[in-house]
């Protein structure tokens, strides 16, 4: 015997409940989201309040102590400022920025850094006039940014994950680079206060451009899901 086909009853049934499930899931993925949109712009909003004041401290130690790599800090604070600035953008409501272009400038940006670290440790073997003194407020601030940029990093490659976001991924290259080059140049102004080799921080500053090559890969994936 063949199989009995369901009641009109039944079928309306079946067709309320398949229309119930769909729109559960269409509000679960909508919410989650959304839920991830804000979780990212109050990262980005922490991190450029954070960038901000640590490119001022930064920028205001480097030209004390006439620190190459304090200063190579502060542009990378600076441009991580922008970096985190693009970010918030895209994902802002109310923005018109796409993946895209977001992850164009964002890695652009990196290049940018890479140039300048570059540029700034070859002045310094060049130019006596740029060798390093000691900065101890450099020093704090280099301890404190080599603790949050990490972390800073971590959570924003989470969310980049979770929403398939190249351009925030590339911006927690910039914040990972960031913390490199705190670490680096962390080290460089504890061997000149201690031993006074002014070289040490120009020298350090060149093992980051490697890094530069996730910058490119970066720049050039694909812009994933429009999140935002």
């Amino acid at each position: 015997m063949g199989a009995r086909s369901p009641s009109p009853g039944n079928r309306a049934l079946q067709r309320l409940v398949e229309s119930r499930l769909l729109s559960t899931q269409f509000h679960y993925i909508e919410h989650s989201g959304s839920a991830y949109s804000k979780q990212i712009v109050w990262l980005q909003l922490i991190t450029v309040v954070w960038m901000c004041a640590e490119a001022a401290i930064a920028i205001f130690a480097a030209l004390r102590a006439h620190s190459v790599a304090l200063l190579g800090f502060g542009a990378d604070s600076g441009i991580e400022l922008l970096s985190a600035f693009v970010v918030f953008l895209r994902f802002e409501k109310a923005s018109r920025i796409n993946e895209t272009n977001a992850t164009r400038l964002a890695g652009l940006l990196l290049f940018a850094l890479a140039a300048f670290i570059l540029g700034s440790s070859l002045l310094a073997f060049v130019n006596p006039r740029f060798r390093p003194e000691p900065s101890y407020l450099g020093i704090g601030l280099l301890i404190a940014a080599a603790i949050v940029m990490p972390w800073l990093s971590h959570q924003k490659r989470t969310l980049a994950a979770k929403t398939n976001s190249s351009s925030l991924k590339a911006d927690a290259v910039q914040s990972a680079m960031c913390a490199y080059l705190a670490s680096i140049a962390l080290a460089g102004l504890l061997l000149n206060a201690v031993f006074r080799i002014s070289w040490a921080d120009p020298t350090a500053a060149l093992l980051l451009l490697p890094i530069v090559v996730q910058g490119w890969e970066s720049m050039r994936g694909k812009a994933g899901c429009e999140c935002a």
